[in-house]
């Protein structure tokens, strides 16, 4: 791990550093004695503007020990569900670690944790899984973070699997990076992009610095190598009519699955809509001049039984509500048919949205990313556009009834 030294010989007044320090990480005490806190995100100004050789910086200072790769094996995918309903991503999952698996020549496990779970856990046996692991508990019945992180750990020292895969849901973004503290080991979340090296070094790629670049990350001298990926990132496969692999029960101790929270009560949340499972979306990007202009888009959206979604700029200015933004930051989606309307196409929004169907942007501007993903391109001025498309659809609607 890199570090900064500090050489007080070569320091003769401690607060140019502390001045100089961005972040507060210089630090003075009583006695007068400068120290480097935990608030360091090793920019290394000091380094370059502080006094000559008063500031060292090391690249390995503790070099971690090779770790052995051919004793981790596998792919595994946390089974995320509430009461036994089990999420699709994780069959989503499932299809990309078993075409991960085929490059490696290496088995993958679901790991699926809960009480009364043996009908679903033969379930993902028509999903590709060689084993579904499974620990039935009562303690497991609801998520609980203590209890689960217990239970993955020991799915993980007897398994020792290669990667591991969890989906970015509630559950999975609590769980995920507790798992991964435990372990010691990183964690890549909200990636787009999976690969598998025959090194079995694992590939995550996912947009950074709000979606300017593309952060290509790998972790060749830690196992478990662990990602969390959002819903509708990945292909599900088709269900196979007969089961595959095999159901391994595993049990632990009650006294392992202790929870130090005790949950009071449960109450269900009214079903709403969500962009995530609509067939059809219109979306309103920077393009909308004013909070009024919405209500075209609506109809346009309404006509085509569909919803309306936003890009994050709508979500900031308070215009639209938070669950209707797509993109890295908002939902990811994957409609028939999704409509653009003065959406540039920043990689953050197109990263949530680019596995549509059928992609139709409207943007004044020829330039406009967003041309670059869209199926059907109109350069045009959405005030136009949309009206105009409100109007055939509604002849055509009008037509069919006659």
């Amino acid at each position: 791990m890199p570090e900064l030294i500090l050489h007080p010989e070569h320091i003769e007044d401690p607060q140019v550093l502390v001045d100089l320090c961005p972040f507060g990480a210089m630090e003075l005490d009583s006695q007068g004695n400068l120290s480097i806190s935990p608030a360091c995100k090793m920019c290394r100004l000091c380094v370059r503007k502080g006094p000559k050789g008063a500031v060292e910086f090391r690249e390995d200072a503790v070099k971690k020990p090779a770790v052995d790769k051919s004793a981790w094996k596998g792919i595994a995918v946390y089974v995320d569900h509430v009461d036994g309903n089990i999420h699709p991503v994780t069959y989503e999952l499932i299809g990309k670690a078993r075409e991960m698996a085929e490059v490696i020549h290496q088995p993958v496990y679901a790991l699926f944790l809960g009480h009364n779970i043996d009908r679903q856990a033969h379930e993902l046996l028509h999903y590709g899984a060689d084993q579904v692991i499974v620990y039935d508990e009562p303690e497991l019945a609801r998520f609980a973070i203590e209890p689960y992180t217990s239970a993955f750990e020991d799915f993980i020292h007897s398994y020792q699997p290669g990667s591991i895969l969890v989906g970015a849901t509630t559950v999975g973004r609590q769980l995920a990076p507790r798992v991964a503290a435990r372990m010691h080991t990183g964690l890549t979340a909200d990636c787009t992009i999976l690969e598998m090296d025959e090194s079995t070094d694992l590939s995550q790629i996912r947009p950074a610095f709000g979606g300017n670049i593309m952060a290509h990350i790998k972790t060749p001298n830690n196992r478990p190598q662990m990602a969390t990926v959002r819903y509708k990132i990945m292909n599900a496969p088709e269900r196979m009519p007969g089961e595959t692999g095999e159901i391994v029960n595993r049990h632990m101790p009650s006294g392992k699955l202790v929870s130090r929270v005790e949950v009071l009560d449960i109450v269900e949340k009214p079903k709403e809509e969500s962009i995530e499972n609509a067939d059809v979306l219109v979306v309103a990007g920077r393009g909308v001049k004013k909070p009024e202009d919405l209500q075209m888009l609506q109809e346009l959206a309404d006509l085509l039984d569909g919803q309306l979604a936003c890009t994050r700029p709508l979500v900031e200015d308070g215009i639209m509500d938070a669950k209707t933004q797509i993109g890295l930051s908002g939902r990811t989606v994957r409609p028939k048919l999704i409509i653009t309307c003065g959406v540039s196409g920043a990689v953050q929004f197109t990263a949530g949205m680019n596995h549509s169907d059928q992609i139709f942007a409207i943007n004044t501007d020829p330039e406009a990313p967003i041309f670059k993903t869209a199926n059907y391109c109109l350069v045009g001025d959405l005030y136009e556009v949309v009206p105009e498309l409100i109007q055939r659809i509604e002849a055509r609607k009008g037509a069919a009834h006659v």
